[in-house]
């Protein structure tokens, strides 16, 4: 997703993810806190991906970005929390898709970083 402007808490952002295979997913959030240059959270649905199905009505899961400053650089943690919320229906494939989903975006910005 690709977004020009600043983040504010309240704010509603949607867009379509640019990952190869998944262009056809449309991401919504709700930014809950912006701490420049230390904190971004926001609220979405997990795994929301068929778009077949309304997850409107769905609890959604906060994830957090975390920064601080360490000796030789910035440590970035990323937090996300509430899947006990989700249905158990989904709930297993949602955090092992958005586990498998972290990980890569996290190499990403290692790779983004060290360039």
């Amino acid at each position: 997703m690709k977004f020009d402007g600043a983040f504010r808490p309240g704010q509603r952002i949607e867009g379509h993810i640019t990952s190869p295979g998944y262009e056809h997913v449309k991401l919504e959030m709700l930014v809950e806190r912006m701490d420049p240059e230390r904190l971004f959270s926001y609220r979405w649905h997990p795994y929301a991906i068929d778009s077949a199905v309304d997850y409107s009505n769905e609890p959604t899961t906060v994830v957090e970005f975390h920064l601080e400053d360490v000796a030789g650089g910035t440590q970035l943690t990323v937090v996300e929390s509430g899947f006990e919320r989700i249905p158990l229906e989904r709930r297993a494939e949602a955090f092992r898709k958005n586990d498998d989903g972290w990980a890569a975006q996290l190499e990403s910005i290692q790779r983004h970083v060290a360039a």
